[in-house]
């Protein structure tokens, strides 16, 4: 990929699905779909509630949060009192689960948020928060079903585990081809120059911060089954 695809500043790796609805990078199409028709044998509706992130996107989900628009929560999805947070904290609240824009890997075109669209309740709001996947949650019957199928079609779960960043995330698959590819590509200075252009708040706490941002919410990952 380039520093634009890297950095989701152009979509010009990105091919919109119509069924189910999503963008993603043009190797991971048949996968995903794959994918999906056999988790219909087994009765789930595989659907990806956010796929191909552009830069803009991110920021204005970063933005928000960073104002309080949106809520934040820590590791174990406890809501936390924006207003009692220092700015240094913010960012640390902000990063537990989202990343930085530019250090998203829904930028790549990889990577997809998904549900089972057969367990959803009327009205019921989906938040992708680890309850509504563990036992006794809406989604508790496509976590094992991922956990045995996704990797026959190049799927894993990057935050599957705590590795001292990014929360753990049951509902977040990448495809490893694609994705091992591009996190080996954005390295610190690409990744530096798309934030330092951009309108984002609170940067000037994550630029001082971002080598071990770089680090701990981006590199520390769960690698694929070998």
């Amino acid at each position: 990929m380039n520093e634009l695809e890297l950095t989701g500043r152009t979509r010009a790796h990105i091919v919109d699905i119509d069924e189910p609805r999503c963008s993603l990078h043009y190797e991971v199409v048949a996968s995903f779909l794959a994918m999906r028709d056999a988790a219909a044998r087994a009765g789930i509706d595989l659907r990806a509630v956010s796929s191909f992130r552009d830069f803009e996107r991110q920021l204005a989900l970063w933005n928000r949060k960073w104002r309080g628009e949106r809520p934040l929560y820590d590791s174990d999805g406890r809501e936390l009192d924006h207003a009692a947070l220092t700015d240094p904290e913010r960012v640390d609240a902000i990063l537990c689960w989202s990343a930085i824009p530019g250090g998203s890997r829904h930028h790549w075109g990889s990577d997809i948020d998904v549900i089972d669209a057969t367990a959803l309740p009327d009205g019921y709001q989906v938040q992708l928060l680890p309850a509504e996947y563990a036992t006794g949650g809406v989604f508790e019957r496509l976590t094992p079903w991922l956990d045995r199928h996704m990797h026959h079609f190049g799927f894993h779960r990057p935050y599957g585990s705590d590795r001292g960043g990014a929360g753990i995330e049951p509902w977040h698959l990448s495809y490893a081809p694609v994705a091992r590819r591009a996190i080996e590509e954005l390295s610190l200075p690409v990744l530096r120059h798309a934030i330092a252009a951009s309108e984002m708040l609170g940067k000037e706490f994550v630029l001082d911060r971002l080598p071990e941002i770089y680090t701990r919410f981006i590199l520390a990952v769960d690698a694929p089954p070998s």
